[in-house]
């Protein structure tokens, strides 16, 4: 007994070692990854928009929540809306970690509102062969905007631009010649003009290239530790990618028409299923977009007054003023439904019409089907039997019995009707009819 007991106690000792040796390395080397400097990586290629700028906020709230060294952002974008641009820039000055923009693969470009964007990060970096600038302002779909308003944007842009740069150190002078002149400038010349601090092939250079800058941020000043950091890139959700789509305020616009429209047919026709489904999702895609839209709630009030003014004129004879109320109101509505001065951010006339245009339409013409159901001569139970034609199966003195759409009836007339001859029944009294000789009155 005693000797099995120092076997057991010696083959455990040993597992225990045994398993130590081999754990040890993956302790160890965990121990070292988590000991490097954490550096969180965003991407934007596309246009600058509400989704991206939820999608760019979220990221720098992940790196501060976990102590990152820094953010960056990689770039590629040729604009977007100037309002989101704005948040954008908001969110990388208060942010409580350096954010630096990094320009990059080789082919890319910082345009317009990316350039903007650029030259406002704690750092700012760009890899060779790319571009960056042409940030003249232009209005939804690239048409320029009249004399007088171009002017007060690039005031305004001018103005909020050179402050914020020239806080950064660097070149306050370019922004603003790349504002009203659209001029644009490669990497090398970016460098060389101090329009951004350094050049680099890729991630982990740019990283060897920053660490130990200093950066100041609110008073505080922040000296990075890059060199062989972490890096983790942050990849958009499902959630980004369909606020990317549908945060157009024409797709967002369309979707909540459409989900009206479908709701309504549910509605009048109970039972159909596929409009009230296609509906649901439409309208429910619509709020999403909605979190990220500036939304007046005004012009959705006007939106649901024509809705209600459209199913008040199926209730009621307003010989369509009541229509027309609805139309006016449809129409305010999606002019107002977005508040803001940015013509990008606005819902387009070209969608505005076809869409009121299309949603009066199918309105009219539902309105139209209920006035002609209403005026059309019942044709089941005992209303629709006046004025039809039956053949009388007795003589009809003063009462007799008639056959009438393959029905027997006891019928009562004021003339004498003989067997056979065709009547027209006039009146129902309970289960008696009155007829008269067809052609009669």
């Amino acid at each position: 007994m005693k000797n099995e007991m120092i076997r057991i106690t010696v083959i455990t000792s040993l597992i225990c070692f045994l398993l130590s040796l081999g754990s040890s390395p993956v302790l160890s080397q965990n121990r070292e990854i988590q000991d490097k400097p954490l550096v969180y990586l965003l991407d934007i290629d596309g246009t600058i928009n509400p989704a991206l700028a939820d999608y760019i906020s979220k990221g720098i709230e992940k790196a501060q929540e976990d102590n990152a060294a820094c953010v960056v952002i990689r770039m590629d974008t040729p604009g977007g809306v100037l309002s989101t641009t704005k948040t954008i820039i908001k969110e990388m000055i208060n942010a409580r970690v350096p954010v630096v923009v990094y320009v990059a693969p080789s082919g890319s470009s910082a345009t317009s509102a990316g350039a903007l964007i650029a030259v406002c990060a704690d750092v700012a970096a760009m890899a060779p062969g790319t571009n960056i600038g042409a940030a003249h302002p232009v209005g939804g779909g690239g048409q320029e905007i009249d004399a007088t308003m171009s002017e007060k944007i690039m005031n305004d842009i001018t103005a909020y631009i050179r402050g914020i740069v020239a806080k950064k150190g660097r070149n306050a002078e370019w922004p603003e010649k790349a504002i009203r002149e659209s001029v644009s400038i490669t990497a090398s010349e970016a460098l060389n003009l101090k329009v951004i601090n350094l050049i680099a092939d890729s991630v982990p250079e740019l990283l060897d290239k920053l660490d130990g800058s200093r950066i100041e941020k609110d008073k505080r000043v922040f000296v990075l530790k890059t060199k062989d950091a972490r890096v983790e890139r942050i990849v958009p959700g499902m959630r980004f990618k369909i606020l990317d789509v549908i945060a157009n305020p024409n797709v967002a616009y369309i979707l909540m028409m459409i989900g009206g429209l479908g709701i309504m047919m549910e509605l009048y026709n109970p039972g159909l299923i596929f409009p009230g489904v296609a509906g649901g999702i439409c309208l429910l895609l619509s709020f999403f977009a909605l979190q990220v839209l500036p939304v007046n709630y005004v012009g959705i009030l006007l939106m649901i007054l024509s809705i209600i003014f459209f199913v008040l004129e199926l209730k009621v004879q307003s010989f369509g003023l009541l229509s027309l109320g609805a139309i006016i109101s449809l129409t305010l509505g999606s002019v107002m439904l977005f508040d803001s001065s940015e013509v990008a951010m606005r819902v387009s006339w070209s969608v505005i019409i076809p869409t009121v245009s299309a949603v009066s339409a199918f309105f009219i013409i539902v309105l139209g089907l209920v006035v002609k159901a209403w005026m059309r001569k019942p044709r089941t139970g005992q209303q629709g039997l006046v004025g039809e034609v039956g053949t009388a199966l007795t003589d009809i003195n003063p009462t007799g019995k008639i056959d009438v759409r393959g029905e027997y009836w006891n019928a009562r007339a004021e003339t004498m009707i003989p067997k056979g001859e065709k009547v027209r029944v006039t009146k129902i009294d309970g289960l008696e009819v009155t007829v008269a000789p067809n052609g009669g009155v």
